[in-house]
């Protein structure tokens, strides 16, 4: 049942948020169904093992809710990518863009090591900064990208473009911004 699950309809539209004209989905009802949960953890997973992932790479905060889960059924490890100052050991950092500024995301150095295959994962591709970003640093430590898996992709934005050097699974896309009633 799982593999069938309607992932769209467990995912939360909230028109006019964070600001007016923008459509903001919600993922938090899908990940506290089991069923829908299920079916993400099932879906990732099933791509993931013929790519002899060694980790998985999970961008904070809600690609740990997955990326964990994932690392865990395909029997590897998790690496966390953490906002600044939260890890307490030896980092490497990657700033990237947002829609309106910077950011930056750590992971410690020897979380992952040469040759080691990771799978990188985020709950949303929009622009594509924080893959990109996560995809940088795995191969700065010596690390190959598995391929990038997210829950939800908006392919209006140019986020696939900027990972065109990668495998890319996304469960659900949306094409458009439009807030529904406008």
């Amino acid at each position: 049942m799982p593999e069938h699950f309607d992932l769209d309809a467990a995912i939360r539209k909230i028109p006019h948020h964070p600001k007016p004209g923008i459509l903001f989905y919600d993922l938090m009802p899908l990940f506290g169904d089991a069923r829908a949960f299920e079916a993400v953890v099932q879906r990732i997973s099933d791509w993931s093992k013929d790519r002899q992932v060694d980790a998985v790479l999970g961008a904070e905060a809600r690609g740990f809710i997955v990326g964990g889960a994932v690392a865990n059924r395909l029997g590897v490890g998790f690496v966390a990518a953490r906002k600044p100052g939260k890890l307490p050991g030896r980092t490497i950092s990657q700033e990237y863009d947002l829609e309106y500024g910077t950011d930056s995301l750590e992971v410690h150095e020897d979380s992952i090591t040469p040759g080691m295959r990771v799978l990188v994962h985020d709950d949303l591709l929009a622009t594509g900064g924080t893959a990109n970003a996560t995809c940088e640093m795995v191969e700065r430590l010596g690390g190959v990208v598995a391929g990038v898996a997210v829950v939800v992709e908006l392919t209006f934005l140019p986020g696939r473009e900027r990972l065109a050097d990668y495998d890319v699974l996304s469960l659900v896309s949306y094409d458009s911004e439009a807030v529904p009633g406008r």
